[in-house]
């Protein structure tokens, strides 16, 4: 089977940090399910780990390691205890991260963290919002507890880094839930961006968040989600309101003062959505719950896509297009490639 692959872990202006293979077609046993890819979407996770992020630098892979962790596809062939699907149907998922990824013809993956692909939606539409939904739909409804279903209308969120992947989708989200969201954004076209994905309010994280968020009339805002870097951690530690909750998905090196946190008894939460395939948690199959969830809101037309642009074919060249794109932090939305 065709695919794309690594040996050392490089900067991608290096021709060498992707190159195109054939590798054998793996077939699937158990709870696995094997697909064949059509479509697959690039995130920041992917170019960390394309870098060395771990303990990957340095480390010469042989055989060559394919990564990649969202695809939209067809299934090929399932495992003898497969129950949720059965080859032919069209399914989404972001994979398993200590597995091989999906940048290849064909992936093997549990199926219990793969969904029903959303039957509106295009392989490449889909293949952009597996990784991200998963993260926002955990950061607010696993880790802060926000209710999906309302019953926390007009609780208000402040999402910060809300332009890119996981902010695109958790925007959609929170307007489900029916909180009030403030999203930020620092240049005219993410601003433009997130008021189309139904932000209701915008501040700009280079300048001063709080007195921003002051200005609209909020003296705190009920949940934090830091979906960028821990830069904004103090900002977000005046901002929440007593026991209220900030969530994150960034590990960060810089200073966490909680003192704040600790005078106003409120809480931090980190979302890692790996977290449930990598240590095999009882609770695995929620992943495919929650896909097969957002699939149908999708369906029904309450939320869309947040593919912002496509690539073709799936070889070395576009996939060390897409990581060069990301890594310049401008991307908005989701960068997709389809069709090896």
């Amino acid at each position: 089977m065709k695919a794309v692959a690594l040996t050392q872990y490089l900067p991608i202006e290096d021709p060498e940090s992707f190159f195109d293979v054939d590798l054998p077609k793996p077939e699937p046993t158990g709870r696995d399910i094997l697909v064949a890819v059509q479509a697959i979407a690039v995130n920041p996770v992917d170019t960390k780990i394309r870098a060395g992020w771990g303990s990957g630098q340095g480390q010469i892979e042989d055989p060559p390691r394919v990564i990649g962790w969202d695809a939209s596809g067809r299934v090929e062939a399932v495992g003898e205890d497969v129950t949720l699907f059965k080859p032919g149907d069209e399914v989404w998922y972001a994979g398993d991260i200590t597995r091989p990824g999906c940048n290849a013809e064909s992936q093997i993956v549990d199926e219990r963290i793969v969904g029903r692909k959303p039957t509106s939606l295009s392989h490449a539409e889909a293949a952009a919002l597996p990784l991200t939904t998963i993260t926002a739909y955990e950061a607010f409804f696993d880790r802060l507890r926000i209710d999906r279903d309302g019953a926390d209308k007009g609780q208000s969120i402040l999402i910060i880094g809300a332009g890119g992947g996981v902010g695109s989708i958790g925007i959609q989200l929170a307007k489900h839930a029916g909180l009030v969201v403030i999203a930020t954004a620092s240049r005219p076209e993410t601003e433009a961006w997130v008021r189309e994905l139904g932000a209701d309010h915008v501040v700009n994280h280079r300048e001063d968040m709080v007195g921003q968020v002051r200005d609209l009339g909020f003296t705190h805002v009920d949940h934090i989600a830091i979906f960028n870097d821990m830069r904004h951690w103090e900002t977000a530690v005046e901002l929440i309101r007593p026991q209220g909750g900030i969530v994150t998905i960034d590990d960060t090196d810089q200073p966490m003062p909680m003192d704040g946190m600790k005078m106003k008894a409120a809480s931090l939460h980190w979302e890692f959505m790996y977290a449930r395939s990598m240590h095999q948690t009882q609770d695995m199959v929620e992943q495919h719950n929650l896909l097969s969830w957002v699939a149908d809101e999708i369906d029904a037309g309450r939320i869309r896509t947040t593919v912002s642009q496509v690539l073709s074919p799936i070889n070395a060249a576009n996939l060390r297009e897409a990581h060069r794109l990301i890594e310049t932090g401008k991307a908005k939305g989701k960068i997709v490639i389809e069709r090896f």
